[in-house]
């Protein structure tokens, strides 16, 4: 089940995506809820983020042919990060270059939504607070993140966390096809059979850290690939069963 957050006038609601039809939900997504007859065109819905996080968590180098470019050593443990709700945009928004870099970058990824609190979670119980998976860009601002050394600054300015368009609630998160677009030429293409950390053993971990919220993300790590996006250009993220986090550049 494809599940949406769409806004129509000045309303928010959550909604079933079946093709080009969305049918209201009644309830709430993380308990209770149900798929209603009340039916609407996507083409005249503003799709947001399909979900209002808290925080994301981010994984950094869980792909070895990111790795290789980026000469970082193989993580013995997943090299974790937060990006801030500041930092979120939605689908078909801007994200803006800030006046402090010099190079911004894309990164697709996979995003694993969680779907009930979620503290030392043994990883035979994982499936149980997952509430699907979307897509998602960890914009990045590769010059700071060389001179930072740490990650926070580069990683964290206002629009560098897009993700969505919607989550699949029915799906196996271990071996999807991946790609990123930029002006529809593909830039990053591989596997999620290719993480080093699944994306299960990822919830696991971090819920043995910190404590995870409905409706937090995890952002599983970005494949080889990466490179700058200027001003006027198109990113997208498309990954198998769930669609395509398209956005513009200024």
């Amino acid at each position: 089940m494809k599940i949406g957050r769409f806004m129509e006038m000045d309303k928010i609601f959550y909604g079933v995506v079946e093709g080009e039809s969305v049918y209201s939900i009644e309830g709430d997504i993380f308990s209770k809820y149900h798929k209603t007859d009340t039916k609407r065109q996507l083409k005249n819905l503003k799709i947001l983020t399909p979900i209002v996080i808290t925080k994301a968590v981010c994984v950094g180098v869980n792909y070895k042919s990111h790795s290789e470019e980026m000469n970082h050593q193989l993580p013995s443990d997943p090299l974790l990060f937060i990006k801030p709700s500041s930092a979120v945009i939605n689908p078909e928004e801007e994200i803006v270059r800030p006046a402090q870099s010099t190079r911004v970058d894309y990164e697709g990824e996979l995003a694993v939504v969680i779907g009930k609190r979620a503290k030392d979670v043994d990883l035979k119980d994982v499936d149980d607070y997952i509430l699907g998976y979307t897509c998602g860009n960890d914009v990045t601002a590769r010059d700071l993140q060389q001179k930072d050394g740490q990650w926070t600054r580069a990683k964290s300015f206002d629009t560098f966390l897009p993700f969505g368009p919607f989550i699949e609630t029915d799906l196996d998160p271990d071996d999807l096809s991946l790609r990123t677009y930029l002006n529809g030429k593909v830039v990053q293409e591989s596997r999620t059979s290719n993480l080093i950390f699944k994306a299960k053993e990822l919830v696991s971990f971090i819920s043995h850290c910190m404590t995870l919220y409905p409706g937090d993300i995890i952002m599983t790590g970005t494949p080889s690939g990466i490179g700058p996006m200027g001003s006027g250009d198109v990113v997208e993220v498309e990954i198998e069963g769930i669609g395509i986090l398209r956005n513009r550049v200024k």
